[in-house]
């Protein structure tokens, strides 16, 4: 079983020291999706929606969110980002969201990009609810990371 590198000897919290780790290229991808009604899904398609360019407001406030992730998750390092991007597919009954990010750095991004899918997913909601306030977001998850010690990892399709 791992070890939890984020509690100490006896079992306090603590941010995991990261100065004496190599600085190494490092990608994480997540993805996820919000389901809604057909009514919603057409109204952001087609830009009806009352508040505005849903996808548009959804890829910045996913991109904003992942330069905040530390101010956001305890314990997690902040990090200067070379690049995120965030992503949209519209499915039948949903839309995906796909966000990648990217540094040369100590540790990796993997939170990041899922705080980016996350407030992205979270952002399309909150434009769309006075259409659709059954909405459900799920499947956030880390599809891949790549880079560091434990080198490249991909989700089992």
């Amino acid at each position: 079983m791992a070890e939890l590198t984020h509690l100490d000897a006896s079992g306090k919290a603590r941010m995991v020291d990261v100065g004496g780790k190599a600085e190494t290229q490092r990608v994480a991808i997540a993805a996820g999706r919000i389901r809604m009604s057909a009514e919603a899904l057409s109204a952001i398609r087609d830009g009806n929606v009352p508040k505005g360019d849903v996808l548009a407001a959804a890829r910045i406030a996913g991109i904003m969110a992942a330069k905040k992730t530390a101010e956001l998750i305890p314990l997690c390092h902040p990090l200067a980002l070379d690049a995120v991007a965030v992503d949209f597919a519209l499915e039948d009954g949903a839309v995906s969201c796909t966000a990648s990010a990217s540094l040369t750095g100590r540790t990796g991004v993997e939170m990041e990009a899922m705080t980016a899918v996350s407030i992205a997913l979270l952002t399309i909601y909150d434009m769309a609810k006075a259409v659709d306030k059954g909405m459900v977001i799920e499947a956030v998850r880390l599809i891949e990371k790549r880079g560091g010690k434990s080198g490249t990892w991909r989700a089992e399709a």
